[in-house]
C-alpha cells in the first residue's frame, strides 16, 4: 500500500500494518474501559451517599435487592455461638493505622413474619494477641433487638492464596476472605450473600471506621485512561513517521 502526499510517500510494510492493527484497538479499548470504571466508581459514590440518607427496614423490602451501602435497620437477635474472625484485617483507626487484628462477623437471626433468615453483621475491628491461638473475647447478648448499618459485600482480596480455612465444628472460625458459597456450607442456604456494617453508634460493637470500598478512585481510572490513549496515539505516530519517506522530485 503506497500513498503519495506531496513530496512524501507513505509505504508501510504488511508486518508494521498488522502489528499496529493488532495493538491499536486494544490500547483504545483499555482507555475506554478505564473511563467506564471511573464512571462506575462515581455512580457508587452517589449511590452510597443516597443510601446513607434513607433508612430502610429490611423486613419490608428484599435485602438482596437493595443497593450496596444502603442504610438499613433489622430486628432479630445475635447468635454468638457461631462467630467468625476475619483474619489479616489491619486497623483503619487513624490512631493505630495498620495494626494487625480481626474483623468480627456475628450471625444475626432475622425473623420476618415467620420467615427466618441469617445475615452476618460486621461488628468492627479488634486487635489480635501476640499468641494467635488466643482469640479476643467478643461475646454479645442474644436478646431481641433492632440494629442499624450499611449493606456491603464480603471483603475480598485481589488474589486469595488457598481456601478460607474453614474447620467443621470449630467455633469461632478464623477465616481468610471467605466466599458466600463457603459460608453457606456452614450456615445453610438461608444466609444472605451480603453483610451489614454495624453503625458506629450501635452497642456491642468494636472499632468501626467504615468507608466506601472504591479500590482505585475515579481520578486514578481517568489517569490510567489517559495513559492508554497516549500509548495508542504514540503507536499511531510511530507507525506513520517510520513508514513515511521523502522522495526526490525530478525537475
Amino acid at each position: 500500500m503506497n500513498l503519495r502526499i506531496c513530496s512524501y510517500v507513505f509505504a508501510p510494510s504488511w508486518a508494521a500494518t498488522l502489528i499496529t492493527l493488532a495493538l491499536l484497538p486494544g490500547l483504545v479499548s483499555l482507555g475506554w474501559w478505564q473511563l467506564q470504571r471511573a464512571e462506575q466508581k462515581r455512580a457508587l459514590m452517589v449511590q452510597a451517599q443516597q443510601g446513607k440518607q434513607q433508612l430502610v427496614n429490611i423486613q419490608s423490602e428484599g435485602f438482596e435487592r437493595l443497593p450496596r451501602y444502603q442504610h438499613v435497620s433489622v430486628k432479630g437477635y445475635y447468635d454468638d455461638t457461631r462467630q467468625i474472625f476475619l483474619d489479616n484485617m489491619p486497623s483503619t483507626d487513624p490512631s493505630r493505622p495498620g495494626q494487625p487484628g480481626y474483623r468480627v462477623l456475628t450471625p444475626f437471626v432475622v425473623d420476618d413474619q415467620g420467615n427466618t433468615a441469617l445475615v452476618l453483621v460486621d461488628r468492627g475491628w479488634v486487635g489480635g494477641a501476640t499468641d494467635r491461638k488466643q482469640l479476643p473475647i467478643v461475646n454479645v447478648g442474644s436478646q431481641l433487638r433492632e440494629i442499624r448499618g450499611l449493606i456491603d459485600n464480603l471483603p475480598q482480596p485481589g488474589v486469595r492464596a488457598g481456601d478460607a480455612g474453614i474447620k467443621n465444628g470449630v467455633w469461632p472460625q478464623v477465616l481468610n476472605y471467605p466466599k458466600v458459597q463457603e459460608l453457606r456450607a456452614i450456615y445453610g442456604d438461608l444466609l444472605f450473600a451480603r453483610i451489614i456494617l454495624l453503625d458506629p453508634d450501635q452497642a456491642e460493637g468494636y472499632s468501626r471506621f467504615w468507608s466506601i470500598d472504591l479500590g482505585f478512585t475515579p481520578e486514578r481510572h481517568v489517569g490510567y485512561a489517559v495513559q492508554w490513549f497516549g500509548l495508542a496515539l504514540t503507536l499511531l505516530i510511530i507507525y506513520i513517521v517510520v513508514n513515511l519517506k521523502r522522495i526526490d522530485v525530478v525537475k
